[in-house]
């Protein structure tokens, strides 16, 4: 995989090959037990790149069946494999499989019913975080 360093000298530009992103090894993430309604979804993700100031946040992700809720972040993703069904409170029910590019709304409420194993790559956006007191 073509990546650019995890470091914020790191420059904001990087190319991913794609081939490359379904065997990726991912670190274990937490999944706060409160966000699982069935199964045993089991998280994992490598962040790719991070801003200097947290604004912006750029990798890959993943989890395994199960159904989960989330409030979500601005985000835009790409799923490179695996499908799952994202229902967003009060919107749309989103079905996305490979290929499927999809953006999220900060605030937004979800749940994810995942099918298969699901892999997405991700650009998330926020406010940047407050710099360090004296």
């Amino acid at each position: 995989m073509s990546t650019s360093d995890h470091s914020a000298a790191a420059p904001a530009s990087f190319a991913v090959s794609v081939p490359d992103v379904p065997d990726t090894a991912l670190e274990p993430e937490e999944l706060d037990p409160a966000q699982v309604l069935s199964g045993n979804p089991a998280v994992t993700g490598k962040v790719l790149w991070e801003s200097p100031d947290g604004s912006q946040v750029r990798g890959i992700w993943q989890i395994t069946p199960g159904v989960v809720t989330d409030t979500e972040a601005d985000e835009l993703f790409v799923v490179v494999s695996g499908r799952a069904t994202v229902e967003v409170e009060g919107g749309a029910t989103l079905e996305v499989g490979p290929g499927s590019a999809c953006v999220l709304r900060e605030g937004d409420r979800t749940v994810w019913t995942v099918h298969e194993t699901l892999r997405k790559v991700y650009q998330i956006t926020s406010a940047p975080r407050p710099a360090d007191g004296p």
